[in-house]
């Protein structure tokens, strides 16, 4: 353990219940100045619940204890208060302003912070050139952000963070601070990873603790100096990184020790083909070639920044691939050049996990938002039949379960589950060739998911191609027949029959039957 007097940050005894869910049971971490500290867990595992408590976004429940620098901290923490205490977060989304420049988007808050006086932008200018060049970063300081590589721009966000960190302590007599990094590496290709390593060393070497959030293993391995797992909210396991494996890091993860598969475990599904996916390319995906058989449902599968998550908006048009084809039935579909219209038309609809956002008109009642794909159907004489739509409307209700089945309310007020079931009633009724599913049952509670999977499942049994994409692996294993693991935005594993469990998903999702070499310290 790390010498108490060195520690930025010191926590025991941390929880938090959201309704009857304990997300995190009495977890405890410590992280040293000019240590980088590795959390890993999966999914569900407390580590975002953690870092907002740390970030005051979440109230603890009573009994936790928090120090920084050696200083005791009262919970939970007011909005704000973790920049005072020379803190800084950096998200997946560095939160930069593309049409603003470099200059601007790192020197941002401290602007804001100088209300009506002049700026000199010759010294803001100097200022953010020097913070480059002492981070290695080959940027013009006055280049708008949205003109840079994609790759520098984590960069960008994790060197204002360390700025403003500068800047609220200089009054202090301590130096140190703590870095929270949040999958920073998670937009990256493998070869601006180095380049992000690279800024984090030097963030180190100023005594600034850093806490390096990932699902990536060798990362973890290659960057830090130790390492705590959470596993279903609890410390499953922490250690010296030099002392530890990727099997004893999996392991911890997943809660046991699962022996390594071979080859040929999954057996090919023989059924005809509902679709055929050949080539697919886009911006995490390098490749991906695959079929689903007329009435499988097909599990896609794997970590942040994966790739698998991506295919479902591609393979409808709403995200433009870069290169693949898909055939379904006789008809073959240009990937690159696809649009929704042309995938409906196909026989492909797609069922987005953000409801609200992507999948039906809030505002609108459940009547409109059936009736959008079908609404030809309701036009007589050049006039729209308002009746019988809602007659029809509340029949699908009927069929599919929702409650209360109503057709006339809107679709925002109804709960999770049954807003989920309006958006199956609104594409199974086209008897699609080929479903696509993301995160179908996220946000919906325990007795609309098992209605939703039995939905799933008389779809396929009519014949219908489900494509299920999810990061919730007790799902797949309960819905799957075949899953597909991706892996750097590559099928990694094909796992079927006995194969489809909750735990070996996991452990192919960690590259764990994959040797994979990672960088020294």
């Amino acid at each position: 353990m790390p010498d108490p007097a060195g520690l930025v940050l010191r926590a025991e005894h941390l929880s938090k219940r959201f309704g009857g869910t304990l997300a995190l049971n009495d977890v405890g971490i410590e992280i040293a100045a000019g240590e980088v500290h590795g959390l890993l867990g999966h999914n569900g595992s407390g580590k975002s619940t953690l870092i907002k408590i740390l970030a005051g976004y979440h109230a603890p429940e009573p009994g936790g204890m928090l120090e920084v620098a050696g200083r005791p901290v009262r919970l939970p923490l007011p909005a704000g208060k973790f920049r005072a205490l020379g803190m800084a977060f950096v998200h997946q989304d560095p939160g930069l302003i593309g049409a603003l420049s470099v200059v601007e988007n790192l020197r941002i808050g401290a602007l804001a912070l100088g209300r009506l006086a002049p700026i000199s932008w010759r010294e803001e200018t100097a200022h953010v050139g020097a913070l480059l060049a002492e981070f290695g970063i080959d940027c013009d300081p006055l280049a708008r952000v949205e003109t840079l590589e994609p790759w520098q721009r984590p960069l960008l966000g994790i060197i204002r963070a360390v700025d403003e960190m500068r800047a609220l302590m200089r009054g202090e007599e301590r130096r140190q601070g703590l870095l929270v990094l949040d999958e920073p590496t998670a937009s990256l290709g493998g070869a601006n990873v180095e380049q992000l390593f690279e800024v984090i060393r030097r963030v180190k070497t100023q005594g600034i603790g850093v806490l390096f959030v990932s699902h990536d293993l060798d990362e973890v391995l290659a960057i830090t100096d130790r390492i705590t797992v959470l596993r279903d909210g609890r410390v499953a396991g922490e250690g010296r990184t030099e002392k530890l494996t990727r099997d004893d890091l999996v392991e911890m993860i997943i809660g046991r020790r699962i022996a390594a598969r071979g080859a040929s475990s999954a057996r090919a599904d023989t059924r005809e083909p509902a679709a055929v996916i050949d080539g697919l390319r886009g911006v995490a995906v390098r490749g991906a070639s695959l079929a689903v058989g007329r009435g499988e449902i097909l599990g896609l599968t794997g970590l942040a920044g994966s790739g698998f998550s991506e295919l479902g908006a591609m393979l409808i048009g709403a995200v433009q691939a870069r290169a693949g084809r898909l055939r379904v039935g006789e008809r073959t579909l240009d990937l690159a050049t696809i649009t929704p219209v042309a995938a409906i038309a196909a026989g492909i609809t797609y069922v987005p996990s953000e409801r609200l956002r992507e999948g039906c008109f809030a505002e609108l009642t459940l009547t409109e938002n059936i009736t959008i794909p079908v609404l030809a159907r309701f036009f007589q004489g050049g006039v729209l039949r308002h009746r019988t739509m809602a007659a029809y409307a509340r029949e699908l209700c009927v069929r599919f379960d929702v409650r209360p089945p109503d057709p006339r309310l809107a679709y925002q007020a109804l709960s999770g589950g049954n807003q989920q079931k309006v958006l199956l009633a609104k594409w199974l009724q086209l008897r699609p060739k080929l479903l696509i599913l993301q995160e179908p049952t996220q946000g919906v509670d325990v007795g609309a998911r098992e209605q939703i999977f039995s939905l799933i499942r008389a779809c396929a049994a009519e014949g219908t191609g489900v494509l299920c994409l999810s990061g919730d692996h007790e799902q797949l294993a309960a819905l799957c027949g075949r899953v597909l693991v991706f892996l750097q935005g590559r099928i990694a594993a094909e796992l079927g029959d006995e194969e489809v469990t909750k735990e070996r998903i996991a452990y192919e999702c960690f590259g764990a039957g994959v040797a994979a070499p990672h960088a020294a310290h």
